[in-house]
Protein backbone atom coordinates (compact mmCIF):
# COMPACT_ATOMS: atom_id res chain seq x y z
CA UNK A 1 0.00 0.00 0.00
CA UNK A 2 1.74 2.89 -0.86
CA UNK A 3 1.88 6.65 1.41
CA UNK A 4 -0.73 8.17 -0.51
CA UNK A 5 -3.97 5.83 -0.16
CA UNK A 6 -2.38 5.41 3.53
CA UNK A 7 -2.72 8.73 4.17
CA UNK A 8 -6.70 8.80 2.51
CA UNK A 9 -7.56 6.12 4.30
CA UNK A 10 -6.30 7.65 7.97
CA UNK A 11 -8.31 10.93 7.07
CA UNK A 12 -11.46 9.24 5.69
CA UNK A 13 -11.34 7.16 8.91
CA UNK A 14 -10.13 9.79 11.47
CA UNK A 15 -13.00 11.78 9.50
CA UNK A 16 -15.95 9.86 10.61
CA UNK A 17 -14.90 9.16 13.65
CA UNK A 18 -15.00 12.82 14.39
CA UNK A 19 -18.60 13.50 13.11
CA UNK A 20 -19.47 10.32 14.61
CA UNK A 21 -18.37 12.21 17.75
CA UNK A 22 -20.22 15.28 16.97
CA UNK A 23 -23.34 13.69 15.93
CA UNK A 24 -23.22 11.88 19.36
CA UNK A 25 -22.78 14.71 21.34
CA UNK A 26 -24.42 17.05 19.42
CA UNK A 27 -27.13 17.87 22.24
CA UNK A 28 -24.16 19.35 24.24
CA UNK A 29 -23.45 21.73 21.42
CA UNK A 30 -24.57 24.71 23.74
CA UNK A 31 -24.50 28.19 22.34
CA UNK A 32 -24.33 30.04 26.25
CA UNK A 33 -21.53 27.09 27.44
CA UNK A 34 -19.83 27.89 23.98
CA UNK A 35 -19.68 32.01 24.58
CA UNK A 36 -18.57 31.37 28.48
CA UNK A 37 -15.32 29.51 27.44
CA UNK A 38 -14.66 31.76 24.41
CA UNK A 39 -14.48 34.64 26.64
CA UNK A 40 -12.10 33.01 28.82
CA UNK A 41 -9.35 32.86 26.15
CA UNK A 42 -9.25 36.26 26.20
CA UNK A 43 -7.36 38.28 23.25
CA UNK A 44 -7.63 34.87 21.57
CA UNK A 45 -10.94 34.31 21.51
CA UNK A 46 -11.93 35.75 17.76
CA UNK A 47 -9.09 32.95 16.69
CA UNK A 48 -10.69 30.04 18.82
CA UNK A 49 -13.98 30.93 17.88
CA UNK A 50 -13.63 31.03 13.84
CA UNK A 51 -11.33 27.76 14.81
CA UNK A 52 -14.43 26.25 16.08
CA UNK A 53 -16.51 27.62 13.73
CA UNK A 54 -14.24 25.87 10.88
CA UNK A 55 -14.14 22.51 12.60
CA UNK A 56 -18.28 22.57 13.15
CA UNK A 57 -18.85 23.18 9.53
CA UNK A 58 -16.27 19.60 8.68
CA UNK A 59 -17.97 17.35 11.37
CA UNK A 60 -21.66 18.78 10.52
CA UNK A 61 -22.28 20.45 13.40
CA UNK A 62 -25.51 23.20 13.21
CA UNK A 63 -23.15 26.57 11.96
CA UNK A 64 -26.56 28.80 13.18
CA UNK A 65 -25.65 28.08 16.94
CA UNK A 66 -22.01 29.67 16.30
CA UNK A 67 -23.40 32.23 14.05
CA UNK A 68 -26.16 33.87 16.81
CA UNK A 69 -23.03 33.41 19.74
CA UNK A 70 -20.71 35.16 17.18
CA UNK A 71 -23.23 38.41 17.10
CA UNK A 72 -24.23 37.95 21.32
CA UNK A 73 -19.67 37.54 21.45
CA UNK A 74 -18.52 40.34 19.20
CA UNK A 75 -21.07 42.56 17.96
CA UNK A 76 -22.59 42.85 14.69
CA UNK A 77 -20.02 44.32 12.61
CA UNK A 78 -16.51 41.89 14.36
CA UNK A 79 -19.16 38.90 14.26
CA UNK A 80 -20.31 39.34 10.92
CA UNK A 81 -16.63 39.17 10.18
CA UNK A 82 -15.30 36.54 12.39
CA UNK A 83 -18.68 34.52 11.49
CA UNK A 84 -18.10 34.29 7.58
CA UNK A 85 -14.31 34.19 8.17
CA UNK A 86 -14.71 30.83 9.98
CA UNK A 87 -17.98 29.49 8.17
CA UNK A 88 -15.87 30.10 4.85
CA UNK A 89 -12.58 28.70 6.08
CA UNK A 90 -14.41 25.20 7.54
CA UNK A 91 -16.28 24.76 4.27
CA UNK A 92 -12.78 25.26 2.37
CA UNK A 93 -11.89 22.74 4.50
CA UNK A 94 -14.85 20.50 3.68
CA UNK A 95 -13.94 20.63 -0.37
CA UNK A 96 -10.66 20.00 0.04
CA UNK A 97 -11.18 16.92 1.89
CA UNK A 98 -13.71 15.85 -0.42
CA UNK A 99 -11.64 16.22 -3.46
CA UNK A 100 -8.41 14.66 -1.86
CA UNK A 101 -10.33 11.70 -1.06
CA UNK A 102 -12.52 10.89 -3.82
CA UNK A 103 -12.78 13.59 -6.71
CA UNK A 104 -10.95 11.36 -8.89
CA UNK A 105 -12.77 8.10 -7.97
CA UNK A 106 -16.03 9.93 -8.58
CA UNK A 107 -14.73 11.32 -12.10
CA UNK A 108 -13.97 7.65 -13.53
CA UNK A 109 -16.77 6.05 -12.06
CA UNK A 110 -19.64 9.04 -12.58
CA UNK A 111 -22.33 8.54 -15.36
CA UNK A 112 -25.62 9.27 -16.76
CA UNK A 113 -27.59 11.29 -14.51
CA UNK A 114 -24.67 12.14 -12.09
CA UNK A 115 -22.18 12.82 -14.41
CA UNK A 116 -24.42 15.73 -15.78
CA UNK A 117 -25.35 16.98 -12.68
CA UNK A 118 -21.55 17.37 -12.13
CA UNK A 119 -21.21 19.16 -15.60
CA UNK A 120 -23.45 21.25 -14.81
CA UNK A 121 -22.20 22.63 -12.02
CA UNK A 122 -19.14 23.01 -13.27
CA UNK A 123 -20.48 24.37 -16.26
CA UNK A 124 -21.98 27.40 -14.14
CA UNK A 125 -18.85 27.68 -12.14
CA UNK A 126 -18.73 30.55 -9.51
CA UNK A 127 -22.31 31.38 -10.35
CA UNK A 128 -23.94 28.23 -9.09
CA UNK A 129 -21.73 28.64 -5.57
CA UNK A 130 -23.21 31.83 -5.60
CA UNK A 131 -27.06 30.89 -6.10
CA UNK A 132 -26.57 27.95 -3.63
CA UNK A 133 -25.37 30.41 -0.96
CA UNK A 134 -27.55 32.89 -1.18
CA UNK A 135 -30.60 30.34 -2.17
CA UNK A 136 -29.78 27.22 0.32
CA UNK A 137 -31.11 24.31 -1.78
CA UNK A 138 -29.01 21.84 0.34
CA UNK A 139 -27.43 21.32 3.68
CA UNK A 140 -24.39 23.40 4.00
CA UNK A 141 -22.13 21.22 5.60
CA UNK A 142 -22.95 18.38 3.27
CA UNK A 143 -23.10 21.10 -0.04
CA UNK A 144 -19.30 22.21 1.12
CA UNK A 145 -18.05 18.22 0.64
CA UNK A 146 -20.34 17.61 -2.45
CA UNK A 147 -18.59 20.86 -4.36
CA UNK A 148 -15.74 19.35 -3.86
CA UNK A 149 -15.98 16.43 -6.17
CA UNK A 150 -16.56 18.41 -8.87
CA UNK A 151 -13.82 19.93 -11.07
CA UNK A 152 -14.72 23.55 -9.54
CA UNK A 153 -12.18 25.76 -9.10
CA UNK A 154 -10.50 26.62 -5.53
CA UNK A 155 -9.97 30.74 -5.86
CA UNK A 156 -13.71 30.88 -7.29
CA UNK A 157 -15.20 28.48 -4.80
CA UNK A 158 -13.46 30.34 -1.68
CA UNK A 159 -14.56 33.74 -3.06
CA UNK A 160 -18.22 33.34 -4.22
CA UNK A 161 -18.38 31.87 -0.90
CA UNK A 162 -17.44 34.27 1.32
CA UNK A 163 -18.91 37.20 -0.94
CA UNK A 164 -22.53 35.52 -1.33
CA UNK A 165 -22.68 34.11 2.32
CA UNK A 166 -22.49 38.06 3.50
CA UNK A 167 -25.80 38.86 3.53
CA UNK A 168 -27.00 35.64 5.83
CA UNK A 169 -24.06 36.20 8.01
CA UNK A 170 -25.21 39.61 8.71
CA UNK A 171 -28.29 39.15 9.36
CA UNK A 172 -27.82 36.06 11.84
CA UNK A 173 -24.93 37.83 13.52
CA UNK A 174 -27.57 40.98 13.71
CA UNK A 175 -30.33 38.46 15.25
CA UNK A 176 -27.59 37.05 18.18
CA UNK A 177 -26.28 41.14 18.97
CA UNK A 178 -30.09 42.08 19.17
CA UNK A 179 -30.67 38.96 21.31
CA UNK A 180 -28.04 39.75 23.63
CA UNK A 181 -28.79 43.11 23.81
CA UNK A 182 -32.75 42.21 25.15
CA UNK A 183 -30.87 39.95 28.14
CA UNK A 184 -29.24 42.25 28.99
CA UNK A 185 -31.75 45.60 29.40
CA UNK A 186 -29.61 47.51 26.87
CA UNK A 187 -31.05 50.86 24.85
CA UNK A 188 -32.87 50.62 21.81
CA UNK A 189 -34.18 46.73 22.28
CA UNK A 190 -37.47 47.55 19.84
CA UNK A 191 -35.10 49.15 17.56
CA UNK A 192 -32.43 46.65 17.33
CA UNK A 193 -34.87 44.06 17.22
CA UNK A 194 -37.35 45.43 14.44
CA UNK A 195 -33.95 46.11 12.27
CA UNK A 196 -33.35 42.03 13.34
CA UNK A 197 -36.63 41.08 12.54
CA UNK A 198 -35.93 43.28 8.73
CA UNK A 199 -32.47 41.51 7.89
CA UNK A 200 -34.28 38.53 8.38
CA UNK A 201 -37.24 39.49 5.96
CA UNK A 202 -34.99 40.12 3.40
CA UNK A 203 -32.71 37.30 4.02
CA UNK A 204 -36.30 34.98 3.36
CA UNK A 205 -36.97 37.31 -0.05
CA UNK A 206 -33.90 36.42 -1.85
CA UNK A 207 -34.60 33.05 -2.81
CA UNK A 208 -37.65 34.16 -4.66
CA UNK A 209 -35.69 36.91 -5.74
CA UNK A 210 -32.83 34.69 -7.39
CA UNK A 211 -34.79 32.28 -8.34
CA UNK A 212 -36.69 34.92 -10.36
CA UNK A 213 -33.13 35.99 -11.72
CA UNK A 214 -32.27 32.67 -12.69
CA UNK A 215 -34.84 31.54 -14.50
CA UNK A 216 -33.90 32.68 -17.73
CA UNK A 217 -33.51 35.66 -19.86
CA UNK A 218 -36.69 36.49 -21.03
CA UNK A 219 -35.81 36.57 -24.93
CA UNK A 220 -38.13 38.90 -27.25
CA UNK A 221 -40.09 37.00 -29.76
CA UNK A 222 -38.06 39.22 -32.52
CA UNK A 223 -34.66 38.07 -31.06
CA UNK A 224 -35.80 34.95 -31.26
CA UNK A 225 -36.75 34.32 -34.30
CA UNK A 226 -33.38 36.21 -35.63
CA UNK A 227 -31.55 33.69 -33.64
CA UNK A 228 -33.48 30.61 -34.91
CA UNK A 229 -32.89 31.73 -38.90
CA UNK A 230 -29.32 32.19 -37.71
CA UNK A 231 -29.08 28.87 -37.14
CA UNK A 232 -26.70 28.88 -34.38
CA UNK A 233 -27.57 25.41 -32.67
CA UNK A 234 -30.71 26.64 -30.31
CA UNK A 235 -32.51 24.30 -28.84
CA UNK A 236 -36.58 25.19 -29.10
CA UNK A 237 -37.75 23.22 -26.45
CA UNK A 238 -41.61 23.23 -26.46
CA UNK A 239 -42.69 22.38 -22.66
CA UNK A 240 -46.74 22.01 -23.80
CA UNK A 241 -48.41 18.69 -22.90
CA UNK A 242 -48.46 16.63 -26.10
CA UNK A 243 -51.36 17.19 -27.40
CA UNK A 244 -51.07 21.29 -27.35
CA UNK A 245 -47.97 20.22 -29.20
CA UNK A 246 -49.55 18.71 -32.13
CA UNK A 247 -52.99 20.55 -31.59
CA UNK A 248 -54.80 24.17 -32.82
CA UNK A 249 -51.77 26.06 -32.14
CA UNK A 250 -49.46 23.80 -33.48
CA UNK A 251 -45.64 23.81 -33.08
CA UNK A 252 -42.41 25.28 -34.69
CA UNK A 253 -40.66 22.89 -36.84
CA UNK A 254 -37.69 21.30 -35.16
CA UNK A 255 -39.10 21.87 -31.41
CA UNK A 256 -38.40 19.31 -29.10
CA UNK A 257 -41.31 18.59 -27.30
CA UNK A 258 -41.01 17.56 -23.19
CA UNK A 259 -43.76 18.47 -21.39
CA UNK A 260 -43.47 20.55 -18.57
CA UNK A 261 -44.46 17.73 -15.62
CA UNK A 262 -42.38 14.93 -17.35
CA UNK A 263 -39.36 17.73 -17.58
CA UNK A 264 -37.53 16.54 -14.29
CA UNK A 265 -37.44 13.19 -14.96
CA UNK A 266 -36.27 13.43 -18.85
CA UNK A 267 -33.67 15.94 -17.98
CA UNK A 268 -31.17 13.54 -19.61
CA UNK A 269 -32.62 13.98 -22.87
CA UNK A 270 -31.39 17.41 -22.71
CA UNK A 271 -27.64 16.63 -22.14
CA UNK A 272 -25.91 17.95 -24.92
CA UNK A 273 -27.56 21.52 -24.84
CA UNK A 274 -26.12 22.26 -21.22
CA UNK A 275 -23.26 24.67 -22.49
CA UNK A 276 -25.54 25.30 -25.21
CA UNK A 277 -28.38 28.07 -25.53
CA UNK A 278 -31.96 26.54 -24.82
CA UNK A 279 -35.33 28.70 -26.32
CA UNK A 280 -38.59 27.75 -24.53
CA UNK A 281 -41.71 27.90 -25.85
CA UNK A 282 -45.40 26.83 -24.45
CA UNK A 283 -48.89 28.90 -25.22
CA UNK A 284 -47.65 31.73 -23.84
CA UNK A 285 -44.38 32.27 -21.43
CA UNK A 286 -45.81 30.75 -17.77
CA UNK A 287 -44.83 27.50 -18.44
CA UNK A 288 -41.63 28.12 -19.79
CA UNK A 289 -40.58 30.36 -16.67
CA UNK A 290 -41.22 27.17 -14.48
CA UNK A 291 -39.54 24.74 -16.80
CA UNK A 292 -36.09 27.64 -17.02
CA UNK A 293 -35.82 27.65 -13.17
CA UNK A 294 -35.90 23.47 -13.56
CA UNK A 295 -32.99 23.56 -16.09
CA UNK A 296 -30.89 26.94 -14.67
CA UNK A 297 -31.08 24.69 -11.47
CA UNK A 298 -29.76 21.71 -13.10
CA UNK A 299 -26.97 23.45 -14.53
CA UNK A 300 -28.11 24.96 -17.93
CA UNK A 301 -25.99 27.52 -18.62
CA UNK A 302 -28.12 30.22 -21.27
CA UNK A 303 -31.57 29.13 -20.97
CA UNK A 304 -33.98 32.03 -22.32
CA UNK A 305 -37.67 32.07 -22.23
CA UNK A 306 -39.57 33.45 -25.35
CA UNK A 307 -41.96 36.14 -24.50
CA UNK A 308 -45.97 35.49 -26.03
CA UNK A 309 -44.75 31.30 -26.90
CA UNK A 310 -47.24 29.99 -29.53
CA UNK A 311 -49.59 32.50 -29.13
CA UNK A 312 -46.90 35.29 -30.79
CA UNK A 313 -45.64 32.84 -33.57
CA UNK A 314 -49.24 32.25 -34.86
CA UNK A 315 -50.19 35.63 -34.39
CA UNK A 316 -46.97 36.31 -36.81
CA UNK A 317 -48.57 34.05 -39.29
CA UNK A 318 -45.49 31.90 -39.31
CA UNK A 319 -45.40 28.17 -40.44
CA UNK A 320 -46.18 25.73 -38.19
CA UNK A 321 -46.17 21.73 -37.93
CA UNK A 322 -48.95 19.94 -36.57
Amino acid sequence: MNNNRLIRILLILGLVAGVALAVLYRDRFDGVALQAWIQEAGIAAPLLFMLIYALAAVLFLPGSVLTLAGGALFGPVLGTFYNLTGATLGATLAFLIARYLASDWVAKKAGGRVKQLINGVEGEGWRFVAFVRLVPLFPFNLLNYALGLTRLKLSHYLIATYVFMLPGAIAYTYLGYAGREAVAGGEGMIQKGLLALALLAVVAFLPRLIGKLRRGAMIEFEDFKRRLDAGKGLLVLDVRPAEAFTGEQGHIDGAVNIPLEDLQRRMAELGDYLERPVAIVCRTDRMSAKAALLLTEEGFADVHVVRGGMTKWNEAGLPVKR
